[in-house]
């Protein structure tokens, strides 16, 4: 087939660009806004480009001085989200007529909130440094006034953009400050002042201006344009390509070709949102034709794309966080994610298999296959901007110089190749497209200052965590008194029902609140809880980060399953409950490496045999697991099977030898059973 761009073949699965960028807009609230007059919509487009090439010269040519850099970023973007987020969902309908009260289309408050922004986030990184270093903890009148303000306007934004949740949050941590003294028990504290809450949260590191913010203007933006870039010029159609090559002949093929595409495009992507509709255009349509039901092809799709920000090597910007937090090199950050990153995708692969093998469904046949040969002929130059940024990272450098080579790279291949040239106008959409998806992670990143800050101010922090271990020993002491000492001591049960805790909090912190966001927030506040029974510190980041990520596909509020059940036409709470049963392998594997923490290949205590253990554990596990939920194995199984499947797989996957012997002996009549009836009436491939 001969394409729009004349010589250039194209796929049976061709991406949209277009198209995609149209049902992002349509499905993901973060980054739709509302209807511009031309002039106004070619000033915000201006004012993006420019907070683009800021950070894309910075990353190359150098970061400006910690504050002015951070400064500069927040005001932008949030000057910039009272320009395109409505005040209510009804100003998406308001009409885009310049009037006296509504500027360019703009209501004056909306102005007004804008101007102050910028003002109020200005002030202190205009500060001089020496004045600013007496101003901390004595703060004069306008310092209090221009923090207050910026408190304000920055859960405002942040409500416009991303919601309710974080928000509320933020003020409760604030009212906990300063009502400190009528906290109960435990909780209680000096309490502090407004005027020393504001100082603490906004002329200090520690606050608004702290490492949240900081991560997202000097890593995630820079990996957020990336993405755009290597979009735009065919990675992600090359990417989805290999694929359908690899896994499209398989039973329930395009199901497969969804795993797989989301895996390789969320290492650009880094959002569930956008991961879900771009790969989801294609392989959402197809797998209904093929015969899947609408929730459970949309739910498929939703829960492979928040693998994506579990797979290395960008790890939806995860992996920088945590070197930021964790003080490791790049590299032992990728190597841990590798593992639990499979388990994911094997997870959801396995029960997709089966779900095919129940319901008969064909794969691809070879003319809906792409011909990888004319794809590599066509697209090869795309891959050299990840190779590039994954090289530079290997060799140590920091994120935002690999980015800005990576971005350098994206744009060289786009003008100068052949098959698929962009335009230098094309260049600049791609500029604004990726300012544009980080207004709203910036002001998520700002609020959650505010949350770190209120926690660093009262040492909150270390008191939930006392909280929910001794919670945790209560409940181990309870269960010890009907569980034999031999099966489970008390240290033991005390880390289980503390992991189970965070997970909860993870999974419910995490609804409505961005995954960078929720994972900055459960590192300051659930992992020290872990740290306290003695978690390696990885150990404990990985396992917040992998259950806040689970909130993207977790009813009620699952934003990755929703915008795919809306692609889909199918039930969202459905496909929400679908998503999460096909994800839950992603919600047993956490366990897996907090107790055997050689599965993250680099955490303390690594040795080859505890790894081959839990690894072939989790595998065959999670395949039980998948065979219980799904019904089907070699055949269809039974109640008992299913129930001997479902405890064989909980033992399988706790990392002990024992445990693991006794779940083996648990599927040998089931595997005999299902032999049988296979043999007796074998199932068309």
């Amino acid at each position: 087939m001969t394409g729009a761009t004349g010589d250039r073949p194209t796929s049976p699965m061709e991406l949209d660009e277009e198209k995609a960028r149209e049902l992002e807009e349509k499905f993901d609230s973060e980054i739709r806004f509302r209807p511009l007059a031309p002039l106004a919509g070619t000033l915000v487009g201006g004012l993006l480009i420019v907070l683009s090439v800021f950070h894309y010269y910075t990353a190359g040519f150098g970061l400006l001085p910690e504050m002015e850099h951070r400064g500069i970023h927040l005001s932008f973007v949030l000057g910039l989200v009272f320009l395109v987020f409505p005040f209510t969902r009804k100003g998406y309908d308001q009409p885009t007529q310049s009037t006296l009260l509504r500027p360019l289309g703009i209501g004056l408050v909306d102005w007004a909130l804008a101007i102050g922004a910028v003002v109020a986030v200005a002030h202190v990184p205009l500060i001089p440094l020496d004045d600013l270093a007496f101003r901390v903890g004595n703060p004069n009148r306008w310092d209090v006034i221009l923090g207050l303000v910026l408190i304000v306007v920055l859960l405002e934004a942040t409500r416009r953009s991303v919601g309710w949740p974080l928000p509320i949050i933020a003020l409760i941590f604030m009212g906990y400050a300063l009502w400190g003294p009528s906290m109960p028990g435990i909780l209680v504290h000096p309490g502090a002042s407004v005027p020393q809450l504001v100082d603490h949260l906004y002329l200090t590191t520690q606050g608004i201006y702290g490492i949240a913010l900081g991560v997202v203007a000097t890593y995630v933006f820079h990996f957020v344009l990336f993405g755009v870039f290597a979009t735009r010029i065919g990675l992600g159609q090359l990417f989805l390509d290999c694929a359908a090559w690899v896994a499209g002949r398989y039973a329930g093929g395009p199901a497969k070709v969804s795993i797989f595409g989301s895996a390789l495009f969320g290492m650009i992507s880094g959002s569930s949102v956008a991961n879900t509709v771009t790969v989801g255009s294609l392989t959402i349509p197809a797998m209904i034709r093929l015969g899947y039901k609408r929730h459970f092809a949309a739910a498929v799709e939703s829960t492979a794309s928040t693998g994506g920000q579990i797979t290395p090597p960008i790890m939806g910007a995860a992996a920088f966080l945590m070197i930021e937090f964790l003080g490791l090199p790049y590299t032992t950050i990728i190597l841990a994610a590798i593992v639990p990153a499979f388990m994911h995708f094997f997870g959801v692969l396995v029960q997709v298999h089966f779900e095919a093998k129940r319901g008969g469904l064909r794969g691809l046949r070879p003319d809906e296959m792409p011909d990888l040969k004319a794809a590599f002929r066509r697209d090869w130059p795309t891959v050299i901007p990840l190779i590039a940024l994954i090289a530079i990272l290997m060799a140590g450098y920091t994120p935002y110089l690999a980015a800005f080579w990576g971005i350098t790279l994206c744009v060289a291949v786009g003008l100068l190749n052949p098959r698929k040239r962009m335009s230098v106008g094309e260049v600049l959409v791609g500029l604004r497209d990726g300012a544009k998806y980080a207004l709203a992670v910036g002001a998520a990143a700002a609020t959650v200052g505010i949350i770190v800050g209120v926690v660093t101010l009262t040492g909150v922090g270390f008191k939930l965590s006392f909280i929910v271990t001794s919670t945790a020993a209560d409940m181990a002491g309870w269960i010890g008194t009907v569980v034999p000492a031999d099966w489970f001591g008390p240290k033991t049960l005390t880390l289980l029902f503390t992991l189970v805790m965070t997970g909860i909090v993870c999974i419910l912190m995490g609804c409505g609140i961005p995954t960078t966001a929720n994972y900055i927030i459960m590192a300051t506040i659930a992992a020290p809880a872990l740290g306290i029974l003695g978690v390696e510190p990885i150990v404990a980041h990985f396992f917040v980060f992998y259950y806040g990520v689970l909130a993207d596909i977790t009813p009620p509020v699952a934003l990755a399953a929703y915008a795919a059940a809306g692609m889909a036409g199918a039930d969202p709470f459905k496909t929400g409950n679908t998503a999460f049963r096909l994800g839950l392998g992603k919600a047993l594997v956490p366990f897996v490496f907090v107790f055997s923490p050689s599965l993250l290949l680099v955490a303390k205590g690594f040795n080859w045999p505890d790894f081959i253990v839990a690894f072939l554990g989790c595998v065959i596990g999670i395949t039980c697991l998948g065979a219980a939920l799904s019904g089907w194995m070699l055949a269809r199984t039974a109640v008992w099977e299913r129930a001997l499947l479902l405890i064989a797989a909980v033992l399988l996957v706790a990392p002990e030898l024992y445990s693991s012997l006794l779940g083996l002996a648990l599927i040998v009549p089931v595997l005999m059973r299902q032999w049988s009836v296979y043999r007796a009436a074998p199932v068309p491939a």
